[in-house]
């Protein structure tokens, strides 16, 4: 290898407060800048004092971060180019204090003598203390690591530590140090970039459970009902909002469906939503259906929620073996929409509807019976659908109107899957953009 050629170094100023020596080449103390761009330093009223640099240092690519014990003895560092053939800039520190304070969003990389002791750690049997202290500093950061020749050992455990590479100090020179900032900087670049795809990935997964759990299978098998459903989160970027379903089959044939809604738009509304989920599935399945299982949801949700002032509407449907006939609970909810051919779709009674869950102890949930005939399709919602804004204005679009657009849809020919989606969109174009409130909406069909 050839041999460092040395050249002079400017000296950081101690913590002590003492003068800042002249860098030889109008470099401020502690760095060295290799295109002999004129450096100052400034000093604001607080008392902080930041490096000034004159615009012809924008043309450097690298800025490298030397941490060795002596910056003031026999240089280490030989003058480098990067890929462009452009000089990389060099600041130096002797000490991870000062490190802390020259490490700036603009060093790509750090040249680390893992000599240097590690603060709290002069007597520690780790001989790697001081490089986890740097990658705990710089987590963002590639870092080199800078030991003895032929301490090979010690270089691959750093790099096994979390260095990107390791270099022996007498064997260093231009060409080689370039090369290896370079590839340092490139690789913690691939590494971050593979950390990000594996979080990201394991959030997918994390958010298809999470999905499981508010959006069920449904358990209609054995069942000539057709189901379909539709779910979107009032919240940016969330898969989760206060808004639940759940449609079921029991043994004796009855089919059981249930939509509500969870005041508020949290993670803790999701939460809550997704509990009492679930909680109406297990009552349904074990035989409770009406005033007796919504006496029951209540009691979770007084149990579970995070506030007195949490509460929740709901709608519950059971459906006769033969489809022609139903139960009805509303507990502050709003009434389901029925369509059938060669009717009008309508909005179910709702003249006996209950206070919504949470919010009068031993409340009472009618249960209405509904004609449903031959051949229908019965709509459940939450009230984010009947809530959006029509154009500029403050109208809503409320109950009539989501009953008027259904009919329109209906008319046109769209069913199931497609009528759903339909309609969402359409109060979304209504509202002039994504709505605010959690939207849920299912569909059960019976065609003979």
């Amino acid at each position: 290898m050839p041999v460092p050629i040395p050249r002079q170094r400017a000296i950081p100023a101690v913590e002590s407060g003492q003068a800042q020596a002249a860098s030889p080449r109008g470099g401020s103390a502690g760095e060295s800048v290799k295109d002999a761009s004129p450096v100052g330093r400034t000093q604001d009223t607080a008392g902080n004092i930041t490096d000034k640099v004159e615009n012809n240092t924008a043309h450097t690519n690298l800025t490298l971060l030397l941490i060795e014990d002596d910056p003031a003895g026999s240089p280490i560092v030989p003058d480098m180019l990067d890929q462009a053939g452009k000089p990389i800039r060099v600041r130096t520190a002797r000490n991870l204090t000062e490190a802390g304070r020259l490490l700036t969003d603009d060093v790509n990389c750090i040249l680390l003598d893992l000599a240097l002791p590690a603060p709290g750690h002069a007597d520690s049997e780790d001989e790697l203390a001081v490089l986890r202290h740097v990658l705990e500093l710089a987590p963002r950061h590639a870092v080199l690591a800078l030991t003895a020749s032929g301490d090979a050992e010690r270089g691959a455990e750093a790099v096994r530590v979390g260095a990107q590479d390791y270099l022996f100090r007498d064997e260093l020179d231009g060409r080689l140090l370039s090369r290896a900032i370079r590839y340092a900087v490139e690789r913690k670049r691939s590494e971050s970039a593979e950390r990000r795809l594996a979080e990201g990935r394991l959030r997918a997964q994390e958010n298809r459970r999470l999905e499981r759990g508010l959006l069920p299978t449904p358990l209609l098998e054995g069942s000539p009902l057709r189901f379909a459903a539709r779910y979107r989160p009032g919240r940016s970027r969330a898969l989760l909002g206060g808004d639940f379903y759940d449609v079921v089959r029991t043994p004796d044939g009855t089919v059981h469906a249930m939509i509500g809604d969870v005041c508020g738009h949290g993670p803790d509304e999701a939460a809550l939503g997704v509990e009492l989920r679930i909680a109406w599935r297990a009552l349904t399945l074990a035989g409770l259906c009406g005033d007796q299982l919504l006496g029951t949801l209540q009691q979770v949700l007084e149990h579970e929620r995070a506030d007195d002032e949490i509460f929740a509407t709901l709608c519950t449907v059971d459906i006769a073996p033969d489809g022609r006939r139903a139960g009805l609970c509303l507990a502050g909810h709003p009434s389901p929409l029925l369509a059938r051919p060669g009717k009008p779709a309508r909005l179910l009674p709702y003249d006996n509807n209950g206070p919504a869950l949470g919010l009068l102890p031993g409340a009472r949930w009618p249960r209405m019976q509904v004609e449903l005939g031959a051949e229908w399709s019965l709509m459940l919602y939450t009230d984010g659908l009947i809530e959006g804004h029509i154009g500029q204005g403050r109208e809503r679009l409320g109950q009539d109107g989501m009953t008027e657009m259904v009919r329109r849809q209906i008319a046109e020919g769209l069913r199931g899957e497609q009528l759903l989606r339909a309609a969402v969109n359409e109060v979304r174009d209504l509202n002039g953009g994504e709505l605010t409130d959690d939207v849920a909406v299912l569909l059960l069909d019976r065609v003979p």
